[in-house]
């Protein structure tokens, strides 16, 4: 079967002669391959392989639509680096399956490849040209003998190879080589080395035995030293033992100095207690005057025992407590939380516990509602009241009124803002309202509520300090 058609409205004359030239044919006649069967594909050395593939992939996108098989049309469109290297399965396969597109590709590649084409397919190779190129294009052209052609292409690109693997070995014995000259030089230039090392050696020996004789006559004059100090520290030994029992006889006689002063202390010390017993009578004495005026002065002055405190007055305005909102945390700021010194604080006399409530209850227990909040608060601070007998306020911010307040323990005052007033204002008013020298502590971790409770007179303390109370107690 010929490998072109003579109808062909693709081909030019000269590629369908190029083509009948190719099958062994003249354009007009038919060829040998068509009455006998088609003999099996050689097996290519890879470089060829390769280089079929490349001219291939070269002429592609230079053949007409119609004339590129299905398979291939996509491998066209291929950017040229892409196109042998992603195209080569479907390209091999199409050249080995579709004689007539070999055809097309052999006409476009002798074409191209000039005197070089024209030589193969006369069936010369010429013994200048590449192996590679000859078989490659052998093998897309197919002249007579072209199996022989790839044969003697893969003998020379095995001869190649083994030129290669040769030199190779050539320059690794030249490198083997060199090292080893290079290693004989280090090695002559360490053994200088070590050969001027042995001789500073030799000269530090004899440095060294030099110093051990003048070592040994020192030694002889030290140990000449040391008889001569021995018998030195025998005598201020012996000066020492005298020195020695004079210091007894004067320590004996300053224990003797010594009873006597202890007597005499003693002595001023009875005086001195007596003396102190007159003076504890006459401050007793005193106090008891004083007390007994403080008395008759109160009864003059009609002063009745008082039964509510400065912050009863303040918490009047509040009487309403109307309060509740949601209003963040201001600026959060410690000034101490350590709860040994609330504990400083509220053993003092009279001393008066003010609690900025939401600081306090949403730094400790946050995840709770706020009813709850504010019923854990109360309850603990009702156990601290109970404990230290001290006046406990604690305050919450309010907008709306809150219905169903838990009962408030024993010496605890709830307090909610008005609306238009935080609590933090509320804070600073009752601190205002305690006489001076009344001992006020505040617990808030807000920066602004400790400065201005410190500035009159109260002691801020951290909301941790409260919590640590609270959770020991």
């Amino acid at each position: 079967m010929p490998l072109t058609e003579p109808h062909d409205d693709h081909f030019s004359e000269e590629e369908s002669v190029v083509a009948a030239h190719v099958a062994g044919e003249a354009p007009d006649t038919p060829g040998p391959e068509s009455e006998t069967a088609p003999e099996p594909e050689p097996s290519l050395p890879e470089p060829v392989r390769q280089r079929i593939v490349a001219l291939t992939a070269a002429v592609l996108p230079g053949l007409p639509a119609d004339e590129v098989p299905v398979p291939l049309r996509r491998v066209a469109k291929f950017a040229p680096n892409r196109r042998a290297r992603l195209g080569a399965p479907a390209i091999a396969a199409q050249l080995t399956a579709d004689p007539l597109f070999r055809q097309r590709v052999t006409a476009r590649v002798l074409a191209d490849a000039g005197d070089l084409g024209a030589a193969v397919v006369e069936g010369t190779a010429p013994a200048a040209a590449d192996p590679v190129e000859v078989a490659a294009l052998a093998y897309l052209a197919r002249p007579r003998g072209w199996r022989e052609l790839i044969e003697a292409s893969g003998a020379a690109v095995r001869a190649e190879a083994d030129s290669a693997v040769v030199a190779e070995l050539v320059r690794e014995a030249e490198q083997r080589a060199t090292r080893a000259e290079h290693d004989r030089a280090v090695a002559r230039v360490e053994a200088e080395k070590l050969r001027d090392e042995l001789a500073r050696v030799r000269e530090e020996l004899g440095q060294l035995r030099e110093e051990a004789r003048q070592l040994a006559r020192t030694l002889r004059e030290t140990q000449a030293r040391e008889r001569k100090a021995t018998e030195m520290l025998a005598t201020e030994r012996g000066r020492a033992a005298r020195a020695a029992a004079d210091a007894d006889a004067e320590l004996r006689r300053a224990r003797a100095r010594l009873a006597e002063a202890e007597a005499a202390a003693g002595v001023a010390r009875a005086s001195a207690k007596e003396a102190r017993s007159v003076d504890d009578a006459k401050l007793w004495l005193l106090l008891e005057t004083i007390g007994q005026a403080a008395v008759g002065l109160r009864r003059e002055l009609a002063l009745d025992p008082v039964d509510r405190m400065p912050a009863d007055f303040v918490a009047d305005a509040f009487a309403d407590q109307s309060a509740t909102t949601q209003a963040g945390a201001a600026a959060r700021a410690r000034d101490t939380d350590d709860p040994a010194r609330l504990d400083q604080l509220l053993a003092l006399p009279k001393a008066h516990l003010v609690v900025d409530g939401y600081n306090v209850t949403k730094r400790g227990f946050g995840e709770m509602s706020l009813e709850q909040q504010r019923k854990r608060l109360i309850s603990g601070l009702g156990g601290i009241a109970a404990q230290t007998g001290d006046e406990v306020t604690v305050v919450f911010d309010g907008a709306e009124r809150i219905h169903g307040l838990p009962p408030t323990p024993r010496g605890v005052r709830v307090l909610f803002s008005r609306k238009g007033e935080t609590a933090d204002e509320l804070i600073r008013r009752l601190v205002r309202a305690e006489p001076a020298g009344r001992p006020v502590v505040v617990v808030s971790s807000d920066r602004e509520v400790a400065d201005g409770v410190r500035r009159h007179g109260a002691y801020p303390l951290g909301a941790d300090s409260l919590l640590r109370r609270l959770a020991r107690s």
